[in-house]
């Protein structure tokens, strides 16, 4: 079958988080106990305002066929909260609702890359990135997220990458699977370097309500001259829970909505009308469980980056944003896929070796610690006893 397949085909890669719970999920099938730290989803139910919400929507008949750039009502709370959010002048027609988050840089890098075309993006991170920009035809060109900068880039290397066939830049922030975070300061030194160049900037901001400090998080696009040159990737999955309902949405110029909405007329049609519901009620309703959501994870990071910095040979950083710790593991001598495979079969932790987010991820896992604190205890106490072991 293989010699019948189109060859872009070879550049697509994967995303391991799914490949270890399914090994996860075959061994607990075999009766053995396993602690998932592996999969990138919040452990919280949907908000229940938010079902009924969507319970309502199907109740009510929206069943059918919806505009392919999402419903006005939708787009226009989108609208308003990127206004207020993230400071973004944006209007309806700047805006495309998508099934989840991965679809806006899969269209978006598809309708704007060529053969050719170079585009920098994070590594370690979000390993879909390197995977649709090679599918594209174009060239991917990693820039290091390294632990002696906190895992934020270094603005002076950013600028040394750029090249006359630079045509976008992906930054992520707080960011998958470091936790790092682009400062106002470090976006605003982005901007400089990107402005007037003719270089896009995919903005994945997907993890911008989970962020422990009182800091604001600084979008890209509502810099001076920035707007027109960024598409913001954002959705409802991580904020409120809704991995499952599958919706997401695009902010960019709207003549790039309008292509954007022809790749989703020929791939999806549009996105289920009873998710739309649903997120707008998530979207305009009370916040109060995503404040306090947020606020448990920022107890169990805290919890987790004490219990692995007091295992002999881990070090770890605590995270600014997002859910994940990235700890570094270096000092057992073993590659980051060895150590997480042994975690996973000897002490029944599912977590992913540093690689799965790309090279310079080798010598970190990245765990997640969207868990119970009970569970958290359990998996650092495991780890601790497991490593002793490791040889």
């Amino acid at each position: 079958m293989e010699k019948f397949l189109a060859k872009s085909m070879k550049y697509l890669g994967t995303e391991t988080a799914f490949e270890v719970l399914a090994k996860a999920k075959k061994l607990e099938a075999q009766g053995k106990d396993i602690i998932h730290l592996e999969i990138g989803e919040p452990d919280f139910d949907t908000p229940k305002n938010v079902i009924n919400a969507g319970i309502n929507a199907l109740s009510s008949g929206h069943t059918h066929y919806t505009p392919a750039s999402g419903i006005p009502e939708l787009r226009e709370a989108i609208a308003t909260h990127v206004r207020s959010y993230k400071n973004v002048p944006a209007t309806v027609e700047d805006i495309v609702v998508v099934p989840g988050g991965k679809p806006i840089m899969f269209f978006t890098i598809l309708a704007m890359i060529n053969p050719g075309d170079e585009v920098i993006y994070p590594n370690p991170g979000f390993p879909i990135y390197e995977s649709v920009i090679k599918y594209s035809g174009g060239k991917a060109v990693p820039i290091p997220l390294r632990e002696e900068n906190q895992f934020r880039l270094d603005v002076k290397e950013l600028a040394s990458l750029i090249t006359p066939k630079t045509k976008m830049l992906i930054l992520n922030s707080p960011q998958n699977p470091t936790g790092g975070y682009l400062n106002k300061e470090d976006i605003e030194a982005v901007a400089d370097i990107v402005r007037d160049k003719n270089i896009f900037v995919l903005s994945d901001e997907i993890y911008d309500r989970m962020i422990y400090s009182d800091e604001k998080p600084l979008s890209i696009a509502s810099l001076p001259g920035m707007k027109d040159w960024t598409i913001i990737l954002d959705g409802f999955s991580k904020a409120y829970a809704m991995t499952g309902w599958r919706i997401g949405y695009g902010v960019m110029h709207k003549e790039l909505a309008a292509r954007i909405t022809q790749l989703m007329i020929n791939s999806n049609s549009c996105t289920a009308a009873f998710t739309q519901m649903a997120a707008l009620e998530a979207l305009t309703g009370p916040q109060d469980e995503v404040i306090n959501m947020v606020a448990e994870f920022k107890k169990r990071r805290d919890i987790m980056v004490n219990g692995l910095n007091s295992i002999e040979g881990i070090s770890c950083l605590s995270p600014a944003g997002a859910f994940y710790v990235f700890p570094n593991i270096q000092s057992f001598g073993k590659s980051s896929k060895e150590i997480a495979d042994y975690l996973l079969n000897e002490a029944g932790v599912a977590c992913l070796g540093g690689t799965a987010f790309g090279s310079y991820g080798e010598g970190y896992l990245r765990l997640s610690y969207a868990n119970s604190i009970d569970n958290i205890k359990q998996a650092l106490d495991r780890i601790d006893k497991a490593l002793k072991n490791f040889k």
